[in-house]
C-alpha cells in the first residue's frame, strides 16, 4: 500500500513557476515508476509528466514542451514537480500517481497507475 501527498500548489500569475511535491509513504517506494496528472473542471485526466523507478527514463506529456521538469529523491519518498512559464490553461488539480512496485518503464495514461493522491490545485491567473 502506497499513500501519496501533493503540495506546492497555489495561485501564480501567468509567465510565474511553481515546484509541486509529492510525498509517498509505504515501502518499496523507490521500485515504483511516478507520475504527474492533472485534471481541470469538465475535462479528462491529462498526464504531465512521469519518471521510472530510477529516473533512468522520464516521459513528458505533449503539451509541455519543455516547461516542466520532473525528478525523484528515493532517499526521501518524494517526487517533484516543477513548472515553468505558466499559463492560465494550464490551471488544474495536479496529482501525483504510483505504479508498481518492480515497475518497468513509465506508464502515460491514468489505469496504469494503481496509487493516486488527493492532489494540489493550481491556478494561474493572467
Amino acid at each position: 500500500q502506497v499513500q501519496l501527498v501533493e503540495s506546492g500548489g497555489g495561485l501564480v500569475q501567468a509567465g510565474g513557476s511553481l515546484r509541486l511535491s509529492c510525498v509517498a509513504s509505504g515501502r518499496r517506494f523507490s521500485t515504483y515508476a511516478m507520475g504527474w496528472f492533472r485534471q481541470a473542471p469538465g475535462k479528462e485526466r491529462e498526464f504531465v509528466a512521469g519518471i521510472s523507478w530510477n529516473g533512468g527514463i522520464v516521459k513528458n506529456g505533449d503539451f509541455v514542451k519543455g516547461r516542466v521538469t520532473i525528478a525523484r529523491d528515493n532517499a526521501e519518498n518524494t517526487v517533484y514537480l516543477r513548472m515553468k512559464s505558466l499559463k492560465p490553461e494550464d490551471t488544474a488539480v495536479y496529482h501525483c500517481a504510483a505504479c508498481g512496485p518492480a515497475s518497468i518503464g513509465v506508464p502515460i495514461t491514468p489505469h496504469e497507475y494503481n496509487y493516486w493522491g488527493q492532489g494540489t490545485q493550481v491556478t494561474v491567473s493572467s
